[in-house]
């Protein structure tokens, strides 16, 4: 019995390298990125979520938006026409975790920031049949009678600052003051409106 055949026959060590193998592939691919200045720091002119975009965000991944929308555009003419210039690393590094995903049954929102105005927002969340007769979107009225939660953005911000993020302590005070009387509808729209703006801009 030749060495290939014996590990081949004992599955054990065959699955022990295989986990190997996989590891040190993952790695060669994956460390190198974390030494590219492209895919750790940000894009000009982008900056970190405002207190209303950040609790827009939350909003977003509460409602599971993510599930019938990618924020990712891919280098394909296809997509670039419709949607805009493809998605880079530096426009994500604020994002966390990042709402890329694959699933469209709703368009890509990676730079729907600017293109309708807050109105047509609010219109199309209230219902958004109303501008898109054959939309299968659920209507999401209640937000515009919520109140947008303020009692821990203080404290998201200090952790994103840990994590990274140029928050100031003026940054920080401030942050629920901004929340004040807004509604997590006004909350996600200024989330929407924020999205690809940087690359836009450019």
């Amino acid at each position: 019995m030749n060495f290939h055949e014996s590990i081949e026959k004992n599955s054990a060590v065959l699955v022990l390298l295989i986990i190997l193998v996989v590891a040190v592939g993952g790695l060669v691919e994956i460390v190198p990125l974390y030494f590219q200045r492209s895919t750790t720091e940000p894009v000009a002119g982008l900056k970190p979520y405002g207190p209303l975009q950040l609790a827009g965000r939350d909003i977003y991944v509460r409602e599971g938006c993510y599930n019938c929308h990618s924020q990712m555009i891919r280098p394909f003419r296809a997509e670039t026409e419709r949607y805009g210039h493809y998605s880079v690393a530096g426009e994500f590094v604020y994002d966390r975790p990042f709402q890329w995903g694959s699933k469209r049954t709703g368009p890509d929102l990676a730079r729907v920031g600017g293109r309708y105005s807050d109105e047509w927002h609010r219109i199309h969340l209230d219902n958004p049949r109303d501008l898109v007769p054959e939309s299968n979107m659920p209507a999401y009225p209640w937000l515009a009678r919520s109140p947008a939660d303020a009692s821990d953005i203080e404290t998201k911000f200090r952790v994103l600052r840990r994590l990274g993020h140029p928050y100031s302590d003026e940054d920080i005070a401030g942050a629920r003051k901004e929340l004040a009387g807004k509604t997590e509808q006004d909350a996600l729209i200024a989330y929407l409106q924020g999205l690809g703006t940087a690359l836009k801009a450019r």
